[in-house]
Formats: structure tokens, sequence, C-alpha cells
């Protein structure tokens, strides 16, 4: 690029604006938030004119298909803006998680209602989807850190005094301050020092913030794997509408974050779909995928349907969303189609009868069915029924697909008498079922009959 004269540049630059301009709205700023990337590697960079500064940002950039080879396992919850609807209507948000070449998984969005009668609409998608802006310099929780090192088995007397010198609200360039105060101790020869440094860097990595444009329509909107621990995808988030006892709204999610070794449980929270903070979970109960938060606090504490052994299904409280320890076990494999294992598909919906926990179950030949189980509205460790035969099973003669004999889903809602159940086929697409809820509610637990 730097042989090339100034005009050639221009004449580049100008031809893959033409090629890709009516593609991407925002194509210079995104060629230069890549040319931002590697520009620490040049030090010749004050040098360089804007136009080759777009060419290098074009040279490290493609376009990526997040959908080309599977658009599933749903979730589903209330819009946070319900104005302008006709009476009896819910708008609502669709997240899906897409996979694309290397498998690598991201967290789509689709926009929908379900009118009066129970019938389900989908928006129809964009063509193109645009990635957050990272957050210039995000927060972090001090007592959160503390709580990841003292787990990891690194908090070091090093990283006790670096933490004392922080404040119980932190910035990622405060933290990079303290980091570099302390880097002489770091370059000694010190190995604790140097890897307590590593684990901070990583906590800085895996705990992040994003934020989307404000006049962004939600559906033109992609979470992508940010962090190294989601390098090869943010798998199956359960989004749930969580309302606090004051009445304040967030919107959180639980995801695994997969970098093609290891998983690890995330949590991702959002007041509006638009900014958007993942952290880490914390605690001995944080193991295995599937962990699904209850919508609202249960006896003052948090609640979570958990999995922590892969085979049966848990439930764990806290007075900490991002700590959990201990779990109680709730219901273990019985019937045929779940006789490897069970595990939720989504949080708990509360209804009058108790909490409706819509259920997987994965029997012989790894096949994947849909049930669901009631727990009890103050004492949600007491399982009032389960269903004894699925509510969804792959069916005939879509049972092949990307991962044949699966269906799966990571969240449902009631609205209008009925369960609104999203749910992905055979990991490769995405369909709806409802069902009349007191008839459900009724096979559960006879007493509702």
């Amino acid at each position: 690029v730097r042989c090339l004269d100034e005009e050639e540049i221009e004449r580049r630059v100008g031809s893959l604006r033409e090629c890709f301009g009516s593609r991407h709205p925002d194509l210079d700023d995104a060629w230069l938030r890549h040319y931002g990337q590697i520009k620490h590697r040049l030090h010749y960079e004050s040098s360089l004119s804007d136009a080759r500064r777009l060419y290098l940002g074009a040279l490290c950039s493609g376009e990526y298909a997040l959908e080309s080879a599977a658009l599933f396992n749903p979730s589903i919850v209330p819009h946070p803006d319900q104005s302008g609807l006709p009476p009896g209507v819910l708008r609502f948000v669709l997240s899906l998680r897409a996979t694309g070449e290397g498998h690598i998984s991201s967290i789509e969005f689709r926009t929908g209602r379900i009118d009066a009668d129970g019938a389900v609409s989908v928006e129809p998608p964009p063509r193109h989807v645009r990635a957050p802006h990272p957050h210039p310099d995000p927060t972090f929780r001090r007592s959160s850190f503390l709580r990841k090192l003292r787990e990891m088995e690194s908090l070091t007397p090093f990283a006790q005094g670096l933490m004392d010198s922080l404040g119980d609200v932190f910035t990622r360039s405060q933290l990079d301050e303290a980091l570099s105060a302390a880097d002489g101790s770091t370059r000694g020869g010190q190995p604790v020092c140097r890897r307590t440094a590593e684990c901070l860097h990583w906590l800085a990595e895996v705990n992040y913030q994003v934020r989307f444009a404000r006049d962004l329509p939600l559906s033109e909107r992609v979470i992508f794997p940010v962090s190294s621990t989601e390098s090869n995808g943010m798998e199956d988030a359960r989004f749930v509408r969580f309302v606090e006892d004051d009445g304040t709204v967030t919107y959180y999610a639980t995801y695994t974050a997969y970098n093609g070794r290891s998983i690890l449980p995330q949590l991702l929270e959002t007041p509006d779909f638009h900014d958007f903070r993942a952290s880490s979970l914390n605690g001995a109960g944080v193991r295995n995928k599937g962990m699904a938060l209850f919508p609202r606090r249960v006896g003052g504490r948090f609640a979570m349907i958990s999995r922590q052994d892969d085979e049966n299904l848990y439930l764990m409280t806290s007075e900490d969303i991002h700590t959990w320890e201990d779990a109680v076990l709730l219901r273990r494999p019985r019937e045929e189609w779940e006789a490897v294992k069970i595990g939720n598909c989504g949080s708990p919906v509360e209804t009058a009868a108790g909490w409706l926990v819509i259920t997987h179950g994965v029997g012989a030949m790894r096949r994947y069915c849909i049930g669901a189980m009631l727990l009890d509205l103050e004492d949600p460790s007491h399982v009032l029924g389960h269903l004894e035969l699925p509510l969804v099973e792959p069916p005939e003669p879509q049972r092949d697909g990307y991962v044949p004999n699966v269906v799966y889903s990571c969240g449902a809602l009631v609205h209008a008498g009925r369960l609104v159940l999203p749910y992905g086929l055979n990991d490769t697409t995405t369909t709806f079922a409802t069902f009349d809820l007191q008839e459900l509610l009724a096979a559960l637990d006879p007493r509702q009959g």
C-alpha cells in the first residue's frame, strides 16, 4: 500500500465504494474502525492520508454470512415499546442463534406481533445487519473481579493490592493505568504477578460493553463474538424480561461462550436492546450449559434453573445475580424420550397455577423433544407435575437438517391465554407452536382442570 501513489489509492477506494456502498450505509466508518485495530503496528501512521487509511481498513474487512449454516434456538420476550398497537396485540422481540461459516454463532434479533387470537407474525428480516460499537471505556465492578479471581485461585497479594487501588466501579483505562504502574513488578521475573496481570486482562475482555445506534432498527442488529472466550460463538441466549421489586425492567440473557475447546456461561443485560453489557458468572453453581433466570425475585432472591451435571434439572437461588453457589435437585430424567438427560428451554413463565418450565429431553439416538413441568409459585423447589409425553417432537418428514432429530427452544411467553413457543428445528430453521394455556396446565397438574 505504501508503494501506491495517492491517485491509485483514491481510485481503489472509489471502486470499492461503488461495489459495496449500496450494501453498507456506514462503509467508511467500518473501514476506519478496522484500520484503528492495526494502526498501532504502523510506525509511519501519522503520515498516511485519509484515503490510504480507508484502503488499509478495507483490506482488513470482509462480509460474513451470519446465517449461512443455520438460524435456530430462539427465545421470545415482550418488546420494550408496546405503543401504537390495537387492543389485545403484543409486540415481541425474538432472539436467534445464527450460525455461519466456521460454525461461529452470533445473536440476531427479529420483531413481530401476536394478535388477540394468538396468530403470530414476524416482520421481514433486512438484507444486512450491523454489529454494535464497543464502549470506548467500559466500566467494571471490583466485587465481580475479586470473586472471579478468588474462584480462579488467582487472588494473590499482588492482585489484592492492585484491586484495592481501584474504586468500587472502575474503567478499563483505570485498570490499564494500575497495571502499567505495576509493570515493573510483572517484568521483574515474578511469574505470579504476570499470571495475575494476564487474568485481569482476560476478565476485562470477557466483561465488556457494546452499544447500537439509537436509530438502527432492532432487526438490523447483531451481537457478534467479541472476546476470545466467544471466538467460536455465542450460543443459545435465553432472554427474559426481568422485573425488579421496585418495578425496574432489565432484559437479561444467559448464554454460552465457546472458544472451540471450552465453554463459559455468561450473562448479557440490557435495558432497551441498545446498550448491552456482557459479564462473567461466578460460583460453584456456574457449570455446564442451559442456565435460565426467573423473571422476578422469588422470596427476595434471584432464582435460576440450571443443569450442573449435564443430566438433571436443578434450582439455584442467590442474593447476587452474578454469583451462584448451591443447587437443589429438581428432577431427574424419567420418561423414555428423556432417558439420556433433561434441560430447560428458557426462563420459567409465571402463571396463576405456578411456574411453567418448558423443558427438553434427550433420548436414544440423540433425539431431542420438548416437554414441560410446573413448579410451585412460592416454593419453586417443589415440582407440581410434568408431562409424561412430549409437547413437541421432531416431525416427519422434517427430521433431517444441520443436526437431525432435534427440536429446541430458548424461551416462550404467554399471551391471550395461549403459550407461544418458538423453537428451532434440526438446528436449521425456526418455527412457532401455540398451545391453550389452561389445557396445558391441567395436563401438568390435574387440580387445574
